[in-house]
């Protein structure tokens, strides 16, 4: 038994400078990132803005799509910045093609509202010959401020949806893949409007990341005297059973108006008025009784 131990003990010290020789060839073999830090390219795309793929900084998208999908991208954009999106589509092989097709690419801010393209093609049309076509569109300088109708871009995150605007039926669901890039420029020394500043991102980023600010508390309304008759879950039943007395009120003096006209009661039926100069011979005019 003893023997055994010493047997082991030795071939463990022998394997122990070849474990360490071999430990960083492992560790060189390993992936590194980059020199640069540019993160790899998304190879995917969302189909709504609620499943947009979020871009970091820098980051660009190649992705391979079908032929009349919707596609989204979000990147987020500072004040002082102007963003350009800029898309190469690679379309499927002009033998499958059965005429032209038009791609278009839009750019939405984060409350949805689609922005304006300052300069680029928005709308290209590629001949069933043609291999690709390329799209871009440069937004207007992001501010910190705004007000809240003249739709200004505004710090946060914005949508990139790229989509088939015409296609001949036959070629939809035909392979193809698009390669998308971003870029900024300026920075938050740019002047910027007086009269206020965006406190936190329009929205937060897509697919998660830092929260917005907290909203700002509600105003209390301002009370006054007659404040609680108008409020409270028993304000219907009070109001009701107050308009049904004056309802009641209104029915009996109305009755009593038109039934007893200036408070005089009616003479008997079949009465005649006294006659000056005759005698009256009983309650009944022409009766003949004593």
């Amino acid at each position: 038994m003893r023997t055994t131990f010493l047997r082991t003990a030795a071939a463990a010290l022998v394997l122990l400078p070849a474990l360490a020789l071999t430990a960083p060839a492992a560790s060189a073999a390993s992936p590194s990132p980059s020199a640069s830090g540019t993160p790899a390219p998304a190879n995917k795309a969302g189909t709504s803005f609620l499943t947009a793929v979020n871009l970091a900084p820098g980051q660009d998208a190649a992705v391979a799509v079908s032929t009349g999908d919707y596609l989204y991208w979000a990147f987020g954009a500072a004040e002082g910045q102007t963003a350009k999106v800029s898309l190469t589509v690679n379309l499927a092989p002009s033998a499958d093609r059965h005429g032209p097709q038009t791609w278009s690419v839009e750019v939405f801010d984060g409350l949805r509202r689609r922005q304006a393209c300052t300069e680029g093609t928005q709308n290209a049309t590629a001949e069933q010959a043609a291999g690709s076509l390329t799209l871009s569109c440069t937004l207007r300088e992001v501010r910190s401020w705004a007000e809240p109708w003249s739709g200004d871009p505004l710090p946060g995150s914005y949508y990139v949806r790229l989509s088939v605007a015409d296609a001949p039926q036959p070629d939809l669901g035909l392979a193809a893949s698009v390669q998308l890039h971003v870029a900024a420029k300026g920075d938050t020394d740019n002047a910027q409007p007086e009269g206020g500043q965006l406190k936190a991102p329009l929205v937060p980023p897509a697919g998660g990341g830092a929260a917005t600010a907290k909203a700002a508390a509600p105003e209390e309304p301002e009370e006054h005297w007659y404040t609680g008759w108008f409020s409270g879950w028993n304000s219907r039943w009070f109001w009701t059973l107050a308009g049904g007395a004056l309802a009641a009120l209104a029915g009996v003096a109305g009755y009593t108006l038109t039934r007893h006209p200036r408070g005089r009661r009616p003479a008997r039926y079949g009465a005649v008025p006294p006659q000056s100069g005759a005698p009256q011979p009983g309650p009944y005019a022409g009766s003949g009784q004593p």
